[in-house]
Parts: structure tokens; sequence; C-alpha cells
């Protein structure tokens, strides 16, 4: 995480001279320039392993200008951005977090994937796409120095944000900004995204020297007592992930300064910066529920994915296969370890679970009203302490990536978290008799 933000520090030099000298120049020298700069980023961290996100890059570019706006052309994209992405993994797995070429190539990988998406929506009537659609289709083919600069953004090259080649273009076009054809007056916003993301890594690097990973599997952990160990999970996740936080914020606070993350006015007349936020960090630090914390947490990846992954597969007529093969897209593009299957395999049982809950409550007059009592805040210390325990569940083996390591950890605490959720899934249905009042016939019929 030290060394991502060091790197995603060295992006702010490349935003001020965009700003400075390279605002109202010709759109061929600003994609010229964000090339370089992401070519020059990726080049300082992974030498001549660069090339492979420029093969990608041109042959992403030789697709759409061979295949058109097709099927064929997106079905082509998909499996061949995967399968290097895939044999990426492969090659260069090993048991620790590396920082090598496939960790900003996987973000490519989305880009790219997306880019085909939106070239093939560009064909659609207006009648026929969504409302998200209809921001992101491309009605024009891009040209090859058009898409490098969009791939080799130095605000989104390194570790996101995800954002599609229309925003791209509009910050090229200087349409991105609060002062129409002026540098955005975006300085404050940004270095408040870039303060936030330095105390987060703070937090992280003097937190993670005694909630470390690797504490798990050491005899210590072992020998000590079940509470022990589930309060370390509980305060170890919340440390853990500020590294991701706290690498975003600052990536973000990049998009803000270029203008890249302006996102129009609010209903009460105010400029907005959050296009590009990847992180919501009220609601991550308040919500107690497991969907608040999904919901606040990588952003812009999981709207790539509700987008063309989770809308696109409509036609099976079913919400939880979609979200089923949704996750496990999320898994598989996350790497190869078996960690990643176990992790969002249990935020489907997780998310599932809460949403019952959740239900059983509102529809429990009995329920609904202790909930909305002074007992609430009681209420809500417990939420949070179940909902942080189980929110490090899920993570222990997506962080130990094999599965002799999270199943020494998962053996060590009784595999609480199944049982719990398992048992929860089991007894859901019954409680929901026993505190949901029947409703009677002429009801039925009005519902």
């Amino acid at each position: 995480s030290s060394a991502l933000s060091k790197l995603s520090l060295l992006c702010y030099p490349f935003a001020l001279v965009y700003r400075w000298f390279l605002f109202h120049q010709s759109a061929t020298v600003v994609h010229l320039f964000h090339t370089f700069s992401g070519l020059a980023l990726a080049t300082f961290n992974f030498g001549s392993q660069v090339c492979h996100s420029l093969l990608c890059v041109v042959i992403q570019f030789l697709l759409l200008r061979l295949m058109g706006r097709t099927v064929t052309c997106v079905l082509s994209s998909f499996i061949f951005q995967m399968i290097y992405l895939l044999m990426g993994y492969y090659y260069t797995a090993t048991e620790e977090y590396d920082i090598k070429w496939t960790m900003p190539h996987c973000v490519l990988t989305l880009k790219l994937i997306g880019l085909a998406l939106d070239y093939y929506d560009g064909e659609k009537e207006q009648s026929q796409m969504s409302a998200e659609q209809k921001k992101s289709a491309l009605s024009s083919t891009p040209s090859l120095l058009e898409i490098f600069g969009f791939s080799y953004f130095y605000g989104g090259f390194l570790v996101g944000p995800q954002f599609t080649l229309r925003n791209y273009q509009n910050l090229v076009s200087r349409e991105m900004s609060d002062v129409p054809g002026q540098p955005p007056s975006s300085v404050v916003p940004a270095m408040k995204r870039f303060g936030l993301g330095l105390i987060t890594l703070t937090i992280f690097t003097i937190g993670g020297l005694h909630y470390s990973d690797s504490y798990f599997l050491t005899d210590e952990f072992e020998a000590h007592p079940f509470w022990y160990k589930c309060v370390y999970i509980l305060v170890w996740v919340k440390i853990n992930l500020y590294k991701y936080i706290s690498c975003w914020l600052i990536t973000e606070g990049v998009c803000v300064l270029s203008g890249l993350g302006y996102n129009g006015k609010n209903e009460k007349g105010e400029h907005q910066w959050d296009a590009c936020a990847n992180v919501r960090v009220w609601l991550f630090e308040t919500t107690p529920l497991f969907t608040g914390t999904i919901n606040s947490f990588n952003i812009n990846t999981n709207a790539w994915v509700a987008r063309h992954v989770f809308k696109r597969l409509k036609f099976l007529g079913n919400k939880l296969l979609s979200q089923m093969f949704t996750l496990l897209f999320l898994a598989i593009w996350h790497g190869l370890h078996s960690g990643y299957l176990i992790c969002f395999s249990l935020e489907f049982i997780i998310v599932n679970v809460e949403k019952q809950a959740q239900s059983l409550v509102r529809d429990s007059p009995l329920l609904a009203s202790i909930a909305q009592s002074h007992l609430y805040p009681f209420v809500y210390v417990v939420q949070q302490l179940i909902h942080w325990l189980f929110m490090g569940y899920p993570l222990v083996p997506f962080c130990l990536f094999t599965y002799d390591k999270w199943l020494k950890v998962y053996s060590s605490i009784y595999f609480c978290g199944h049982i719990f959720f398992f048992f929860a899934f089991l007894v859901l249905p019954y409680l929901r008799k026993v505190f949901v009042p029947r409703k009677r016939g002429n009801e039925k019929k009005e519902d």
C-alpha cells in the first residue's frame, strides 16, 4: 500500500502540468501527454513488462475497427482480455501480495471490455438504451491515440477508478469543469481527498504493524482463545481496508485536480467532484450493514460490474442467478487463488441473509418498534460488532489467498461465520412466521 500510494503521489505533478500548460492545447497534444505520462509511470514500476498493456490496447483497437459494433466484437474482446489477464495471473502468481504488471492490468482489462460494450451500445436506438448506456455509448469510432490516452490516463491507470471513454472525451474537450472552457476550480476539493488519503494511509501504516495478515498464521494466534481471535479479525479488517481506501482517495484527488472528477451540480446548485469517487468515507465508517459497506467501497468497479455484467444478465430471468454469476466474475477477475472464490461466495450468502433480516424487521411491528425506540443505540453497537466481525471473516481468505492458509484460520475459529449465516438462513423463515402477522385474504388481494 505504501508503494502504491507513493506511485499515486507521482500523478499529482502530471495533473498540475495538464492544468497549467496543456488545458487549452489540442486534443492530440493532450492525448499524447496522458499516454506518455501513464507509460512513464508504468515503465518506472514495471519496466519492459509495460509491453503487456501496450499489446492489449492495440489489439482492442483492431477488434473495434475490424469487427465493428457487433456481438462478435464484444465476445472477442471479453474472451481475449480476460484470458490474457488470467494467463498473467497464472505465470506471475505467488502466495504473497505483490506489486507486478497484473495489478494495473486488471484495471485496464475492465476498461477495454467496457470500451467494447460502450462501442456496441452506440449503434442502438435511444429507446433501446438505459439512462446509463445513453451516457456512456460511443457514437463514433475512437482513434488509436484516443484509446491510448484513455487507457494510460495517469489518474486511473494504476489502481483505478473506472471511468468511461465518454468521460475522458469530455475531459479532453474541456467540458469537465465548473468554469466552462477554463481549468476547474478543483484544487481545494482535490486537496481534501489527498489529505484524507494521507490520514487513512497513516492509520494503515501504524495499525498494520500490530494487525498484520501474517499474524493469522503464527502459533501465537493459534494459542489465543476464541473470543480474542474474533476481536483480532474485527480490528484487523477495519485497518486492512484502509490499505485500499488510502490509494483510492489519493488517486481520486488526482482525478479531481485534472477535472475528471467533476460531476455537475447537485440539487442545491453546488458543484460536485465525486465522479471518480471510489469510496464513500462517511458511509464506510458509519453503516452497520454489510450492503452499506459494499456500496461504500470500490464504487466505480462495482458500478462497472453492475452495468456491464449484472444488468446484461437480465435474460436469465433470475436476480439471484445474475448476482451469483456477477460475483463469480469478480472472483475470477481478482485472481486464480481459492481465497477469492471463498470470499465472494460468502458475500453472496451474507448479503442475501441480511436482506432477509431487513425484510423481517421492516415487516414486523414489534421488531420495527424496537429498531426505532430508545434501544436503537444499543442495537446499533451490536450490529456494528457483528457487521465488522463478519466483514473480516470473508476477507481472511481474500488476503491469505491459498486454501492451506485460510483453512487453518477458519479451523481455529471453528468456521463460526459459515455456521452463523447458514443457521440464520435456515431460521429466518421461521422467525418471520413468529414475528410477522399473517395477512388476511382481502389484504393479500389488495397487495
